[in-house]
């Protein structure tokens, strides 16, 4: 339990509140390098996907809403990155700086520990300072910058990638 909300593993009805909080962030911000909103079916599909592949989803709740999601998988589809991850941590544009991204990601590194995994990998866009901050608080540290590796909003993106050793 953190201040007024509480984490706890995604079921399927909390899709249709992480769907708002992706889509929101793909519609308008260079977090995600998406460009068309998804679907309901989009996100049944990647839960079953998480769920399959043993990777977790967790929610932040508060008076039943769900106002942050957070999840990770495999870093790359080869044997030797098995014990690496890259995560997400995505909150809903009302309830920033909170502490509700801080929680979601504790608890997510609490899970890979669990899970034995080694290296925890966050992949963000240049101009999301508040994430790379964030990131840096958590003990994560900047190993790569990808320069114009993306394309959106009519502009080219740089792509940094932070690292955590578990």
């Amino acid at each position: 339990m953190h201040a007024n909300y509480h984490i706890r593993t995604a079921r399927e009805t909390d899709l249709p509140a992480i769907l708002d909080i992706v889509n929101h962030i793909i519609l308008t911000t260079t977090t995600n390098y998406s460009y068309e909103p998804e679907t309901l079916n989009d996100r049944q599909r990647w839960l079953q996907q998480q769920q399959a592949g043993g990777w977790p989803v967790i929610v932040a709740e508060l008076d039943g809403q769900v106002i942050g999601y957070g999840t990770y998988g495999a870093f790359r589809n080869k044997i030797g990155y098995r014990y690496t991850v890259e995560h997400s941590v995505y909150i809903h544009q009302d309830f920033h700086q909170r502490g509700i991204g801080r929680a979601l990601l504790e608890e997510l590194i609490r899970r890979a520990k669990a899970q034995g995994l080694h290296i925890m990998i966050a992949g963000i866009d240049t101009e999301n300072k508040g994430s790379v901050a964030f990131h840096e608080k958590m003990g994560f540290e900047k190993v790569a910058h990808f320069r114009e590796v993306g394309y959106k909003f009519d502009r080219w993106l740089d792509l940094i990638f932070m690292q955590m050793r578990l």
